[in-house]
């Protein structure tokens, strides 16, 4: 059930609750100028910082739109269940000692439960919580400093941690930040919803998340499509590993599609950017404040010294980000301005030649910035402002405050040491319009994962997840000859075969496929580590032998046509991750498996365009397009085969828990493709 947070997150009524708490709650809403009545309650006390004290929720002039609860855990419910009564907007639980602390306190996950039950359609946030700031309109559910101030539009920043959020609170970076909100354990009121009621907010510009793990996936789903509705961006920092999936594991799939990455797969495909570091995250939302995602992954950089232009380019290279070469038009102005002893380039060094000189530096900034680039950048470290004059460096900001509003382009001022921007530029450049970017590495994330965003929104919506429950019953392994047979239904081209259980009957099932031929035992399944393979075996004696070597291990035989040699063997894979269900891996197979370490993640539902991307982020890519003057594989009948098992997983999804399909194998172009291996474990 969606719950309406907006009165509890723009309240015009507080009632907190609690000793000195509750006394910090009014001390910081008073310091931010709230507006709105407060009302304190307590048992003893007649009044609290002026104001008149309540004993109880029965005596408050009315139902208040957000509480502080700052008590024991005990009192916590029972305060709960009072507001929710008397049809309170909402309550910050503070205390901890439930879910989170089950380890040491038996009766946790119980006072949990009894707390979510208390609130009933009152929405609560937390427990183990300490609330929330609204620098908009001056609301502080927040029992501690921190390091905001009002603000008249900015981002919204949620995180399940209380530290970290205090500690994002005190940033010195020139962003304005509308919202600090913290989760706690998200017994009823995760962050995906807390992130929604944000987003609603007409002044908030962009969503950053610090989680542990999503609270909800169909939530998770929500955020994303409102993002898109209103276009206002998310970006996460995803931390800590989601639970593993319960089952063993058999399949090179398995160890292939970490938890991890398949975050990073959900995410990238629900237009929600993802950052590795809280700079990263903050530099980020810097952009997406100023600007809408951007356009495309080119973009442009100058700076006056050449040990900074190397900076510049060598930082590229770790990222997607394109130093696009200049445009002809571009040349000649550029030279014109900043004279013969520049060498015109992207990254570009202009040198010092007219380092303080206006008139100059706008018309080579404006030149730059004329080239079409998604995100223009200047690098620019500021002296120390206690010890120098930066008269220059404020002439430089001029020039790009000006080429940007000539030019309508996107710019940024980047200093290469994160503490070589200070606050009040960077406050003044934002106030410009120029993003004031701390860090180079920060930078190119920002501009890679905004372009990220900017591409996953230019295509269709995507459909919803596939569902990750999960039907009951037992985890059974079918054989490879049946595995075979689902798959070839759904258009998987599987090798000609037939099943034996003598040593016999394999060679008589050899003679009328016709030589040569792979004899696998059945039953095993790790077959190569076992000794239960044998390839090109070239006439009679030799498949008896080979199934005779089996007998201790194999509870029968698979006889099957040898394939030709493939151009590249391939993986794919499907299994069930907890949180985003069934996902589907594709990577270089065979004996490449852990070797390369090549594999993409494909959410599903999937499309033919997301398995063509996919196929050719490959390392093993280079194989399929003929390398070294080989043969090219037939990619278009893998990516049809590819389809094929996305199609298979679909039609199965309540009872399949793991597929492994390695490898196929990739014949040479308009030869198509043969599963030469594949594996099923599913619910009864």
């Amino acid at each position: 059930m969606t719950r309406s947070l907006d009165r509890l997150i723009r309240p015009r009524s507080i009632a907190v609750f609690g000793g000195k708490e509750a006394r910090r709650v009014i001390e910081q809403c008073d310091k931010m100028g709230f507006t709105g009545e407060i009302w304190p309650v307590h048992p003893k006390q007649d009044e609290i910082l002026g104001r008149r004290c309540y004993r109880s929720v029965a005596e408050l002039p009315r139902a208040p739109d957000a509480s502080f609860v700052g008590v024991n855990r005990q009192l916590t419910i029972e305060i709960i269940r009072e507001l929710s009564a008397r049809g309170a907007g909402g309550a910050i639980c503070y205390a901890s000692g439930f879910r989170e602390a089950v380890s040491e306190l038996a009766d946790g996950n119980d006072l949990q439960e009894a707390l979510v039950a208390a609130a009933g359609d009152m929405p609560i946030v937390g427990p183990n919580c300490y609330g929330f700031i609204n620098a908009l309109d001056g609301a502080l559910l927040w029992p501690d400093q921190h390091g905001m101030q009002r603000v008249d539009k900015g981002v919204a920043v949620l995180t399940q941690s209380s530290n970290i959020a205090c500690n994002i609170s005190m940033q010195m970076r020139g962003l304005p930040l509308a919202y600090i909100m913290t989760a706690g354990n998200q017994a009823q009121t995760g962050l995906s919803e807390l992130a929604i009621a944000a987003l609603e907010d007409p002044r908030v510009t962009a969503v950053g998340l610090h989680i542990e793990g999503f609270d909800s996936i169909e939530a998770l789903q929500r955020l994303a499509a409102r993002a898109r509705e209103l276009k206002k961006p998310v970006v996460t920092l995803k931390v800590g590993k989601s639970e593993q999936a319960q089952l063993a594991t058999v399949s090179h799939t398995a160890s292939l599609a970490g938890n991890d990455t398949v975050s990073g797969a959900l995410l990238e495909r629900l237009g929600i950017g993802r950052v590795d570091t809280l700079p990263e995250l903050l530099e980020t939302l810097k952009l997406l404040h100023l600007h809408p995602p951007l356009k495309s992954l080119d973009i442009s950089s100058m700076s006056c010294s050449g040990g900074e232009a190397s900076l510049m380019a060598d930082a590229g290279v770790k990222r997607k980000t394109v130093f696009r070469a200049l445009k002809d038009e571009q040349r000649q102005p550029l030279r014109e301005s900043l004279g013969e002893m520049v060498t015109i380039a992207n990254p570009l060094d202009y040198h010092t030649f007219v380092w303080g000189n206006l008139e100059k530096q706008t018309t080579a900034f404006t030149a730059m910035m004329k080239g079409d680039y998604a995100l223009n950048l200047i690098v620019l470290d500021f002296p120390r402002q206690d010890r120098c004059d930066a008269a220059d460096w404020n002439t430089t900001c001029e020039a790009v405050i000006a080429s940007a509003k000539t030019t309508g382009a996107v710019a940024g001022i980047v200093a290469s040491l994160g503490e070589n921007m200070p606050e009040d530029t960077a406050l003044s450049l934002m106030a410009a319009g120029v993003v004031a970017f701390s860090g180079i590495d920060e930078a190119l994330a920002a501009a890679e994962i905004s372009a990220g965003i900017g591409a996953a929104w230019a295509k269709p919506a995507p459909e919803p997840l596939l569902s990750a429950a999960a039907s009951e019953g037992e985890i059974i392994t079918i054989s490879e000859s049946d595995a075979k047979a689902e798959l070839a239904k759904f258009g998987l081209v599987v090798p000609m075969g037939k099943v034996a259980l003598t040593t016999t009957e394999a060679a008589n099932a050899a003679e009328t496929l016709g030589f040569p031929v792979v004899l696998k035992g059945l039953g095993v399944a790790h077959k190569t580590e076992a000794g239960a393979v044998k390839l090109n075996l070239a006439d009679r004696q030799s498949v008896l032998d080979a199934a005779d070597a089996m007998k201790g291990v194999a509870s029968g035989y698979l006889v099957e046509k040898m394939i030709e040699k493939p151009v590249a063997e391939i993986i794919v894979g499907a299994l069930r991750d907890p949180v985003a269900g069934l996902v589907l891996t594709i990577g270089a197979g065979g004996i490449l498996v852990e070797l390369l370490e090549d594999s993409a993640i494909l959410t599903l539902p999937t499309t033919p365009e997301a398995i063509t991307e996919a196929i050719s982020g490959l390392k093993i890519r280079k194989l399929l397009d003929g390398y070294r003057g080989g043969p090219k594989g037939d990619i278009q009948a893998l990516q049809t085969a590819v389809a094929a098992v996305a199609s298979y997983v679909a039609a199965n999804a309540a009872k399949l828990e793991e597929l492994d399909i390695n490898p196929i194998m990739v014949l040479p172009q308009g030869s198509g493709t043969v599963a030469a291996d594949a594996l099923i474990r599913r619910r009864k």
